[in-house]
C-alpha cells in the first residue's frame, strides 16, 4: 500500500518540479538574449489606484514615487480603507486624490479596489494601474506599464521584488531568494516561452474595459492570484513586463514577517487546492494553452513546501528499499536542486552566498508549523502586516 501511495506522490510531484526546471532554463536563455524592446508610441490616460490601510509610516514615499511619473491627464487615487491614522491626510497633502472608506464588515484589499473602481466610473481612464501603498515605483515603471498594456490590450505585470532589511539575517536572505525565484525567474521563463504569468498584487496594469468586468469586492487573502485566474478565463492572461520595476521591503519584526508569510503561503496553498484543478480541467477541455500554462504555474507550491515534499518522498522511498521508486525520487530531487542552483547561479548570487544557500533546507524545516497550521487553523481573512 505504501508503495502505491509513494508512486502517486512521485507522479504528482513530477509536474511542478519539471515545470519549475523548464521555467528556470527558459529564463536563463531569455536574459542571454539582447533586449530590443521599444516603448509603444501611444500613451493612454492613466489612473493609479492605491489601496491603503494604516500606511502613514510608508505611504509618503510611495505617493511621491508615483506622482512624479504622471502627466496632467493622469491621476493617483488613494483609497484609505478603514484607516485610523493619518494615511488619508498625508496622501492628500502630497497631491493625491483620496477616498476614505469605512466598512468594518467587508475588510480587505479587494473591497478597497472595488471602491476605487466604482469611483473611477465617473471619468474612466484608458488604463488602471494598481500599486500597493508600501511600494517604491521605480523611474519609468508607470509609463512602461501603461503603454504596453494599451498596446497589447492585455494585463501587464511589473517585476515586483521584496528586499531584505539592511544587514539581513540568513533567514531574510533565504526568503528574499525564494521571492526572487517566484517573482522574477519563473515569470521570465514563462515570458521566454510566450506564456502568461501570475499577477503579484502590485505593479499591475489593466485596460479599463477588462478591470471593470471583474468582481474585485472580496476578502480573498491572495486576491492577485484570483484576479489572474479570472482574467485568463476572459482570454486576457497577464503578461510579464520585467522592464517595469516595483520594490518593497520585508517587515522588520519577526511577528510582522510571520503574519505576512502566513497570508501569502496559506493563500497560495488555498488557490492550488481550489482554483488550479478546475483551471487545469477547463484548459484541457477548451484546449487553451495559455490557461494550461497558468494552471501548471499555479500548482507549483512555495519553494519551501516543494522542497519538503520532495525530501520526504525521497526518504520514504529509501526506507522501503524500492529501487524503481528510489530512482524516480532521486531524479525528482536532482531536478529540484538543479532548478535552485541554476536560479542562484544566474540570478541570486547578489542576494545570498552559496554557503548561506546551503542552509535553506533548515529554513524549510522551520516552516513546518506554518504548513501544519494550514490544515489545522488556516488563515482565511486578510490581515495587514504590522509596520515599524
Amino acid at each position: 500500500m505504501l508503495y502505491f501511495i509513494l508512486l502517486i506522490a512521485v507522479l504528482i510531484l513530477i509536474l511542478p518540479v519539471s515545470f519549475l526546471l523548464a521555467q528556470v532554463l527558459a529564463a536563463i536563455l531569455l536574459v542571454k538574449q539582447a533586449s530590443t524592446n521599444q516603448l509603444p508610441v501611444i500613451k493612454p490616460t492613466i489612473a493609479v489606484l492605491m489601496p491603503a490601510h494604516n500606511e502613514s509610516l510608508v505611504i509618503a514615499q510611495t505617493v511621491q514615487s508615483v506622482l512624479m511619473q504622471l502627466s496632467n491627464q493622469d491621476q493617483l487615487l488613494v483609497v484609505a480603507d478603514n484607516c485610523n491614522d493619518d494615511t488619508a491626510m498625508i496622501a492628500k497633502n502630497l497631491g493625491a486624490n483620496v477616498l476614505e472608506r469605512v466598512n468594518l464588515n467587508n475588510r480587505g484589499k479587494g473591497y478597497a479596489l472595488d471602491y476605487g473602481i466604482q469611483h473611477l466610473k465617473n471619468m474612466p481612464p484608458q488604463v488602471v494601474i494598481i500599486i500597493d501603498a508600501d511600494c517604491m515605483v521605480h523611474t519609468g515603471a508607470i509609463d512602461t506599464l501603461a503603454r504596453a498594456c494599451y498596446e497589447t490590450q492585455h494585463p501587464m505585470q511589473a517585476l515586483y521584488l521584496m528586499q531584505p532589511q539592511p544587514n539581513p539575517s540568513l533567514k531574510a536572505r533565504v526568503a528574499a531568494f525564494a521571492w526572487l525565484v517566484k517573482n522574477k525567474v519563473r515569470p521570465l521563463g514563462l515570458k521566454a516561452l510566450g506564456l502568461p504569468c501570475q499577477l503579484m498584487g502590485t505593479g499591475m496594469a489593466f485596460i479599463w474595459h477588462d478591470i471593470v468586468q471583474i468582481n474585485l469586492a472580496s476578502g480573498h487573502i491572495v486576491e492577485d492570484m484570483k484576479l489572474g485566474v479570472d482574467l485568463t478565463r476572459m482570454n486576457k492572461p497577464p503578461i510579464f513586463l520585467p522592464e517595469a520595476l516595483v520594490t518593497s521591503i520585508f517587515p522588520p519584526s519577526e511577528e510582522a514577517t510571520n503574519t505576512q508569510r502566513a497570508r501569502w503561503e496559506h493563500g497560495h496553498l488555498s488557490v492550488i487546492m481550489n482554483e488550479a484543478p478546475r483551471l487545469l480541467i477547463e484548459a484541457i477541455k477548451t484546449k487553451n494553452i495559455r490557461m494550461l500554462a497558468l494552471a501548471y504555474d499555479l500548482i507549483i507550491p512555495p519553494l519551501a513546501v516543494l522542497s519538503l515534499m520532495c525530501v520526504i518522498v525521497f526518504m520514504l522511498c529509501f526506507a522501503i528499499s524500492s529501487k524503481p521508486l528510489l530512482l524516480l525520487a532521486s531524479i525528482l530531487l536532482i531536478a529540484l536542486i538543479s532548478s535552485v542552483l541554476l536560479a542562484w547561479l544566474f540570478f541570486g548570487r547578489a542576494l545570498i552566498s552559496f554557503k548561506q544557500l546551503c542552509f535553506a533546507p533548515f529554513y524549510a524545516l522551520a516552516k513546518i508549523p506554518l504548513y501544519i497550521k494550514f490544515f489545522v487553523s488556516r488563515q482565511v481573512d486578510w490581515v495587514r502586516s504590522k509596520r515599524n
